[in-house]
């Protein structure tokens, strides 16, 4: 089975949708996982602010970091080799990760009603 691990930048929940000024890319990604995970997929998501040993115990996500910063966040690996550095996957992706060939398989993503406004993860409105 296909391992997927994704080392997120810092945000303010393990998510990173919620507060004011949620980024649409994390909305569609966060989406996109709960989708593949359905499907089966095994992914992992590590944000540096909640779990840095994380980033520090895998030798590729430090290398990375050492050489390129932060700027390389996300980074993305699929059985422990590095897929994408500074972007999310799409769903295409983790399509083809679960071992689907077909293009057609890819669902569209739905759009959200709406986006919880207010201080980030505040009174358990968020994530």
């Amino acid at each position: 089975m296909t391992q997927v691990q994704v080392f997120d930048p810092a945000l303010c929940c393990s998510s990173g949708v919620c507060g004011t000024d949620v980024d649409q890319a994390l909305v569609n990604f966060s989406a996109d996982v709960d989708w593949a995970k359905q499907q089966g997929l095994f992914i992992e998501r590590f944000n540096l602010a909640q779990q840095p040993m994380a980033f520090a115990d895998n030798a590729a996500v430090k290398g990375l970091l050492e050489r390129s910063g932060e700027a390389a966040l996300p980074i993305t690996l699929v059985d422990g080799e590095v897929a994408f550095a500074g972007r999310y996957p799409d769903r295409a992706d983790l399509v083809r990760w679960l071992g689907n060939p077909a293009p057609t398989a890819v669902a569209a993503v739905a759009e959200p009603a709406a986006v919880k406004t207010g201080g980030c993860c505040s009174g358990g409105a968020c994530c």
